[in-house]
Parts: C-alpha cells; sequence; structure tokens
C-alpha cells in the first residue's frame, strides 16, 4: 500500500543473535521475519510487528528456549512487495529455517504463504486476514487473525447501526480493497444499504469530495494506503462544509498508528476502525504492554502483540514438532497457549469457501463466510 518511492535496501540481517539469550547447548532454533520496513510497505506496522516478535524471542530464550536451544530471528523486509516475500521465502527455506513468522500485508503474506506450503515449511501469518490465505487446503500454513469475512461484516453492522447506509468506498487497485469492497457490498445491499465505488487512483482528493457531495454519501471508507493517499484524503473531507456529516471510517485500521495522529492531528480522530484488542489485555498482555511502550516510545498497536503472540505460538509449536528436523512436523490443532489478548487455539474454518470466479479465473472469490 502508498505510493511508490524510491528505496535504499535495508541492511542484510542474517547474523540475528542479538535476540538469542546465552546458548543453551546445540545451534539456534531460527525463525524467519518477514516484515514491511520499507515503503512503499506500512512502515509502522512492520517496525511494531518486529518488536513484538524480538520481545517475544528474548523472553523464551529467557525461559531456556526451545528444546534447550535459543530461538534466533533471520528478518527480511518484503516492502509490500509479494515478489519480494516470495524470495524471501526461498532464500530463508534455504538458510535452514525452522518456520516463517510475521507479515502485515494481505497480498504479500498470501504469496508467502503459497511458497511456504509449496516447500514444506510452517508459516504463522501474524495479522493478514485476506480470507483466501492460500488458495488450497494445507496444514502448513496458520493464522492469528479473524478472517476479513468475519470483521468487515462487523464494520458493516456498526455503519448500518448508525444510520450511514449510503456507503462510498475510495479503494485502490488491490486484491485485499477489492475483497473488502466485495464484502461491504454483499452483507449491505440486503439490508437497505448502497456501496459506491469511488477510484482513489483516479481522482484527486477534490475531485473525490465532489463526488461524494454528488452521491450524497453518508460515510467514506479508507481502501487505500497509509500515508498517503489516505492522509490526503481525510484532509480534503474535513476540510469541505458539504461534507461535515459524512462519517470517515478506516476497517484497515490505518488510525491505529501514533504517525495518524502526528500528521493529521485533530482531523484524524472519530475515525472507525477495526482494532483487534480486546477491552482489556490478558494479564501477560497488561505486562507485554508495558515493555512493548517502552521500547517503541509509543503506545504499541494490535500488530505488536500479534507479533508477540506469533513467536509464542511458534515457540509452542516447534518444541512439540521436533527442532531437529529440516521441516518440523505441525500440529496446529493442538495448540493451546496463553497470549497477550487471551488464549490461542487454531481450528479449520470450515465456514469460509472459495472458488475461482467464472467470469475471471485470476479472481478467488469467498462462497460463504461467517
Amino acid at each position: 500500500m502508498g505510493g511508490m518511492v524510491e528505496q535504499v535496501p535495508p541492511p542484510r540481517r542474517d547474523d540475528m543473535t542479538a535476540y538469542a539469550a546465552e546458548r543453551t547447548g546445540g545451534a539456534s532454533v531460527r525463525i524467519g521475519a518477514l516484515a514491511p520496513l520499507t515503503r512503499p510497505g506500512w512502515v509502522q506496522a512492520g517496525q511494531h510487528l518486529l518488536a513484538g516478535m524480538e520481545l517475544a524471542v528474548s523472553e523464551v530464550n529467557d525461559a531456556g528456549g526451545v528444546a534447550g536451544r535459543p530461538l534466533e530471528l533471520v528478518v527480511r523486509d518484503t516492502a509490500a512487495d509479494p515478489q519480494r516475500a516470495e524470495a524471501a521465502v526461498e532464500e530463508l527455506a534455504g538458510l535452514g529455517v525452522a518456520a516463517l513468522a510475521g507479515e502485515y500485508h494481505s497480498v504479500v503474506a498470501r504469496a508467502a504463504a503459497a511458497r511456504a506450503h509449496a516447500l514444506g515449511l510452517p508459516f504463522l501469518c501474524s495479522s493478514a486476514v485476506l480470507d483466501a490465505l492460500t488458495e488450497q487446503p494445507t496444514d502448513r500454513v496458520a493464522r492469528l487473525s479473524p478472517p476479513q469475512s468475519r470483521g468487515w461484516r462487523v464494520y458493516a453492522d456498526f455503519l448500518l447501526g448508525a444510520g450511514r447506509s449510503r456507503i462510498a468506498v475510495a479503494a485502490e487497485p488491490s486484491v485485499y480493497w477489492a475483497a473488502g469492497a466485495r464484502i461491504l457490498r454483499e452483507y449491505v445491499a440486503p439490508r437497505g444499504g448502497t456501496v459506491i465505488g469511488l477510484d482513489a487512483r483516479a481522482l484527486a482528493p477534490a475531485a473525490l469530495c465532489d463526488e461524494l457531495a454528488e452521491h450524497r454519501a453518508t460515510a467514506l471508507l479508507l481502501l487505500v494506503g497509509h500515508p498517503e493517499p489516505a492522509v490526503s484524503i481525510v484532509r480534503s473531507v474535513r476540510r469541505d462544509q458539504r461534507l461535515a456529516e459524512v462519517m470517515i471510517g478506516a476497517p484497515a485500521g490505518q488510525p491505529e498508528f501514533a504517525e495518524w495522529a502526528t500528521l493529521l492531528g485533530d482531523g484524524g480522530a472519530a475515525i472507525p476502525f477495526l482494532r483487534y484488542l480486546p477491552e482489556r489485555l490478558s494479564p501477560l498482555g497488561a505486562r507485554v504492554e508495558t515493555v512493548l511502550r517502552e521500547r517503541l516510545t509509543e503506545e504499541p498497536s494490535f500488530v505488536a502483540f500479534e507479533g508477540y503472540d506469533t513467536i509464542a505460538v511458534l515457540a509452542d509449536v516447534l518444541g512439540a514438532g521436533g527442532v531437529g528436523r529440516a521441516r518440523p512436523a505441525v500440529d496446529w490443532s493442538r495448540v493451546t497457549v496463553e497470549g497477550t489478548r487471551g488464549g490461542i487455539s487454531f481450528a479449520r474454518t470450515p465456514d469460509i469457501r472459495v472458488d475461482r470466479d467464472p467470469s475471471e479465473p485470476g479472481r478467488v472469490r469467498v462462497l460463504h463466510g461467517d
């Protein structure tokens, strides 16, 4: 997500031993960590994700590691690029990692998951919510977050309950954004709502405001990258007196991060989003929150907690599956781990079914979800 900018490749991090406690014998258990750490990736999300993973690795090692061996992160920057993620998975597999963890962007995670499945490499996805994380059944890939169809339907219920039935979506071309818009449209239409699609790449913010006024939209959802064009759109809408009663929403969570408030100030307030945090953290979560706030020098986002929980689960899985194997056995169904937001367990989701759209074979469509 976000506009293209020039990038300087980040330093390689093959020797990621800073997060390992004093070795208790034997080689480290290496986990490949995927995160967007440069633009056009959502960098702040990547930083929070990595901070959570690093903290969990440190604590696992302080407690004796996995089967007496320290954990070690081998980090790769995906920069929100699916091809770069696929290459990173190939490289990490060649380096002998026992499992993969992380990633924030759904489209990138899907590409990484496909390669991990093909290579037989366990991958626990931290944040991606796209329903079709994989296009075929696999026992190698799992995720922590609820699927997009579930969360975005909750969001649609919120909008309709607030009397916002004429919902405009400012969207950029993306499988993730297209899936979100489709979920909203299919959910609100039978309930008397209307979804109005606006091309955020073709329309400048001022022109987008004109469209909102013409369509008499009561809500505008930002299905776009952060910080741009999301920030510019919010500024334009807030300045337009015709749109004073329009609710701005961000189901993907752009306002979660401190950068949002820094860039928009008061103009970034009162923009509902899906946060993936309970009203009250578990005792573990409260402790982790304190440490992460010190490390990040800001309030940790839900993504930071997802990073921590990802490593906690993988430590359990690898300890049970045999860390000495080139491709450890994985049984996600047996996982019962205390997480920062409550107990963590996994189950297959037979209530979500997909196929390839006959009219557009390149698109996977959700046939049913709950």
